[in-house]
């Protein structure tokens, strides 16, 4: 059993204090006016709450329909590192609602991962911010309105902004000043940095800090004596317990869980490896956030952990929770992926495949803890030096994710792709390159560019002068076709995006999912075209509705081909086997849904889907044969 240890004034105040005294940023509208903006969404009916669920190969998210369903979005967003925006990704709900209406439209996304902070919850030993938490779930609802999932994370880096003194070349974000005035750290000093992730290693003061806060160090606060660690989950617990009051059941459904520590990190491993540090500090935490989570009404929903920061990066493999056990469904294996060597010293472009390996350690790790996986974060810098290899870089962490097989391979070996990979691409910022940031409160250093942190530059969004918000990378890497819910087990998955190496309209275009010679009125109906190819086994009983995949923008009714089992024909209908309907809260983004008539249970299906707005106009014929060397494909590849 764990226990919550902290002085019995500082529960009470906790419990019921309202917020006072707080100096920073106010919200730029009221909580009337922002509600009624963020509940402008298209009505729609909500979705199901998500479960992880077993399936022959290993543990997937699925719906109130059985459906496994495939996450993807965006993180929202580094934003909530900056008091100019009060510690929340957005200013107003009625920017939250803008920028999820845009993203809900532009890139088809059903799920994002929403940052709060410590220190907005509680910016004094006794004080749970409830308005910041208020204005929190306003802005969640302008999400959930819009039929996209929510996974609410606690953020921190470098733990605290606090550590930095106003001359540093860098900064923190998570813990509150007052945690850092009673831990009385040194001066902080990077040394020799290129990049801000360094501290971790080499700053002194930043490393103390968060060695206190994996060992409860007791500090002096002015009301008393508490553990770090012991404040912390006392907070999250009044966090988590005012975001249920706060949503209906049915917003409450799409919420999927909750992240409680990004990217963790040790501090100091005592002469110990990674993995002791994990098993001995970082999961008797996440136990303890778990309790606290079930404390508070979210006993229905996984903890989305995280293992050390350095795991699966390219350098300092150590970690990856290998040494803690099974995890099981309550929990979720949450990972980063960042291409730490093209980050730092490898100079080459990504190409196809390029991603696989690392993508497919995400996916066994998972396994073996005997849960489901999720990639809560990825992508690359989108200015400075690198920038120019980024849209291959981002399509080839999508690819991997899509498929852990090389589309050179994928015809051959796709059973070998293992599970669509879940994820939140980082990172989705409606103030890009807009921002009025006094770095560590210093006024003569007053960040506007980029992400206005850390001289970061990772939105793959900006706004224009009137507000409007445009993809910044190829939309083709972003609005992707994928199985958002599939009635029964996905098999295989890839998707050829044909994005091209450059920003907008520049670079070259390759494709890379090679449709085999032996098949080729295949080939020659997707030549030059965008396509995806889903397999899948139906359930042991009738689905209750049917499978679902994202199409993009450029697959529209009158253009987009399906052949396969399910049905073969070019042009989709409102209804029947085969037919496209708008997305949940978007009137312009669809969907492919797909229902096979008269199968017996368990039959396993394929799908071919083209985007076929450009080329010659496909003919019947070329539909039958296609169709045919597809279910001469899927009979040899995957046989009933």
């Amino acid at each position: 059993m764990t226990r919550l240890a902290v002085v019995p004034a500082l529960a009470a105040a906790l419990t019921f204090a309202p917020a006072a005294g707080d100096t920073r940023a106010p919200a730029t509208a009221t909580a009337t006016a922002t509600a009624a903006a963020a509940r402008t969404a298209p009505t729609a009916a909500p979705p199901t709450a998500l479960t992880v669920a077993a399936k022959q190969r290993g543990w997937v998210f699925r719906d109130g329909h059985g459906r496994e369903v495939t996450l993807r979005g965006f993180n929202v967003s580094g934003s909530t590192k900056l008091y100019e925006n009060a510690l929340l990704p957005f200013r107003s709900a009625a920017d939250a609602a803008r920028s999820a209406q845009a993203m809900r439209d532009l890139t088809g996304a059903n799920a994002i991962r929403f940052l709060i902070s410590w220190e907005g919850v509680q910016p004094s030993p006794t004080t749970i911010d409830h308005a910041y938490l208020d204005r929190a779930v306003e802005q969640i609802r302008a999400f959930t309105g819009r039929g996209i999932r929510v996974l609410v994370d606690y953020h921190q880096d470098l733990y605290s902004s606090h550590l930095f003194h106003e001359g540093s070349w860098y900064t923190g974000d998570g813990a509150p000043e007052w945690v850092v005035r009673a831990g009385d750290y040194p001066r902080e000093s990077c040394g020799i940095c290129l990049l801000w992730g360094q501290n971790m290693q080499t700053n002194e003061a930043v490393r103390r800090a968060a060695y206190d806060f994996w060992r409860n160090r007791r500090v002096s606060t002015e009301t008393g004596e508490v553990g770090v660690q012991d404040a912390f989950l006392l907070q999250a617990k009044a966090a988590m317990t005012r975001i249920r009051q706060r949503l209906t059941d049915a917003e409450f459904a799409s919420v999927i869980g909750f992240d409680p520590f990004n990217e963790p990190y040790d501090g100091g491993l005592d002469g110990r490896s990674g993995l002791e540090w994990e098993k001995t500090y970082l999961m008797p935490f996440y136990q303890r956030f778990r309790a606290a989570m079930d404390a508070a009404g979210w006993g229905d929903k996984p903890a989305f952990v995280e293992p050390l920061v350095f795991w699966n990066t390219g350098f300092f493999e150590e970690g990856g929770l290998t040494a803690v056990g099974a995890l099981g469904t309550r929990y979720v294996f949450n990972s980063h992926f960042y291409d730490g060597a093209r980050m730092t010293i490898d100079p080459s472009p990504a190409s196809d495949g390029t991603y696989g390996a690392a993508m497919n350690e995400i996916r066994d790790r998972a396994r073996t803890l005997a849960t489901a996986p999720f990639v809560s974060e990825f992508g690359h810098r989108m200015s400075g030096g690198g920038s120019d290899r980024t849209p291959w870089m981002v399509r080839a962490m999508y690819q991997a994710m899509d498929s852990g097989v090389p589309g050179r391979n994928w015809w051959r070996d796709a059973a070998a792709g293992g599970d669509v990979l879940s994820s939140t691409q980082w990172h989705w910022d409606l103030y890009s390159g807009r921002h009025h940031e006094p770095m560590n409160r210093n006024p003569a250093k007053v960040q506007t560019e980029g992400d206005a942190w850390n001289d970061e530059d990772f939105s793959v969004v900006a706004a224009d002068d009137s507000g409007t918000l445009a993809t910044r990378l190829d939309q083709a890497v972003l609005d992707r076709l994928y199985p958002s819910a599939v009635a029964g087990d996905v098999l295989a998955f890839a998707y050829e995006d044909l994005a091209r190496s450059g920003y907008g309209d520049a670079g070259r275009r390759q494709a890379w999912l090679a449709v085999p010679s032996s098949m080729p009125d295949t080939a020659a109906l997707v030549e030059g075209r965008r396509f995806g190819v889903l397999v899948w086994r139906g359930p042991a009983t009738a689905p209750g509705a049917p499978t679902e995949l994202h199409l993009p923008a450029s697959f529209t009714a009158e253009t987009t081909v399906v052949v396969g089992d399910v049905a073969t024909r070019a042009g989709l209908p409102a209804s029947g086997p085969a037919a496209i309907a708008t997305e949940t809260g978007s009137p312009t983004a669809h969907r492919l849904l797909l229902r096979p008539s008269g199968a017996a249970p368990g039959t396993v299906h394929a799908a071919l889907v083209v985007g076929a707005s450009t080329g010659p106009a496909v003919t019947p014929a070329q539909l039958t044969a296609a169709a045919a060397e597809l279910a001469a494909w899927k009979e040899q590849r995957f046989p009933s």
